[in-house]
């Protein structure tokens, strides 16, 4: 939000000028920090109630939070000071929503808070991963070192996520066009095919008379087929929130055929990246253990991660338990392995993300290809059993005239 203030200065001047705040109460505690008198303050934005009201709007998207991150990083290395580098920012975002946020805490670091502790009171914007990685900085004077690492982790995560939904967004739509003209032809044409059969007296292929069935079914209950999905889905979804749930479909993805692979490959590039931006920032390796584990998205290798950090604290090496899953190709573990004997654990695990990226992206790429033949199968028998049991029977019945 935007307000109009008349203020008077500790020489008795008047100033009028904006400020930029999150509420009323922000803008009085900014303007008195900075010994002003406030005479007059009032807001001169009018608030629209879809986008200030409605949870659905409050939200920022991934692309928005690695490119803040890239520009302040940048700001940064050029001696911008922090709290200006966050104003001038605030002012570029299109988001509503994240101006008024990062304006908040621009105020707060103005105020004297870290800017880790500013960027902790939104969790739901800012990862774990992220505000640690800024603590480290903060604490090791390597602000900007940090900053440069979290911005090209977000970029990297960021096009990763965006090739593989790219990816899978062609079988998604063939499937999804399949699945609806097939019903449409369960309720609209099969229904009229069916009383000519029936009235041609022939014996129909037991082929057909499935098709026959399951179109009478679709159009009696398919409110019931719409809310047994309705009710399914919900249920599924609530059931993964749960730690058994949670557990379960994460060793089930990683067991899928094809994309059990892909995760995994994405999942090794993901908390390796994790790890070398976090020990290259300064942070410990068993609270990088500790933040990877957390923010790697999957509970199999967020275990194996958890156990590792136990067991360095005891003495042992990160290798040592890495090895013992098969989750961790031998690879892997041989480089961590090299790292911690040479002392140069955050170079190999650069290494690893990058040869890890590289391979899901030139599977990604293939994807396409791969899936594509699968398709036009599945596809195939899909309409040939349809023509099998429906137009067969009419054309042996106009043959037979």
């Amino acid at each position: 939000m935007r307000f109009n203030y008349l203020v008077r200065t500790q020489k008795g001047e008047l100033q009028r000028g904006k400020i930029k705040a999150t509420n009323r109460e922000t803008a009085i505690k900014t303007l008195q920090k900075n010994d002003l008198i406030i005479i007059k303050l009032q807001s001169d934005q009018k608030i629209s109630f879809l986008a200030n009201d409605m949870v659905i709007f409050k939200h920022v998207k991934r692309k928005e939070i690695f490119v803040f991150f890239r520009q302040i990083s940048i700001l940064v290395e050029a001696n911008i000071p922090l709290v200006q580098a966050l104003k001038s920012l605030g002012q570029q975002v299109k988001s509503p929503y994240f101006e008024e946020i990062i304006f908040e805490i621009a105020n707060n670091v103005n105020g004297g808070m870290s800017l880790s502790q500013a960027m902790a009171k939104y969790p739901k914007i800012f990862s774990n991963f992220s505000i640690n990685l800024i603590k480290s900085g903060e604490v090791s004077g390597r602000l900007r070192e940090s900053l440069n690492y979290l911005a090209e982790y977000l970029e990297k995560e960021y096009y990763l996520v965006s090739k593989i939904r790219g990816a899978m967004a062609y079988p998604a739509f063939i499937l999804s066009v399949f699945l609806i003209v097939g019903v449409l032809i369960m309720i609209m044409v099969i229904p009229n095919l069916t009383s000519i059969l029936i009235e041609s007296s022939q014996e129909l292929p037991w082929t057909t008379k499935l098709i026959i069935a399951v179109s009478g079914f679709i159009r009696i209950y398919w409110w019931g087929i719409l809310l047994f999905l309705i009710v399914g889905f919900f249920s599924f979804s609530k059931y993964k929130k749960t730690e058994k749930g949670k557990d379960y479909w994460d060793r089930f993805k990683l067991k899928m055929p094809v994309f059990g692979k892909i995760l995994q490959k994405t999942y090794l590039a993901r908390l390796s990246n994790n790890l070398s931006a976090l020990t290259k920032g300064g942070v410990s390796i068993i609270q990088s253990l500790s933040i990877a584990g957390k923010v790697v998205n999957n509970t199999v290798f967020q275990r194996i991660l958890f156990e590792a950090e136990k067991k360095v604290k005891t003495g042992k090496n990160i290798s040592s338990v890495l090895e013992k899953y098969d989750e961790f190709p031998p690879l892997f573990c041989q480089m961590v392995k090299t790292g911690e004997k040479t002392g140069k654990l955050d170079v190999l695990l650069g290494k690893l993300s990058n040869f890890y990226n590289k391979e899901v992206d030139n599977v990604i790429d293939n994807l396409s290809q791969l899936i594509e033949p699968v398709l036009i199968v599945v596809l195939g028998i899909g309409i040939g059993i349809l023509v099998m049991a429906v137009f067969m029977p009419i054309y042996n019945l106009t043959g037979s005239f």
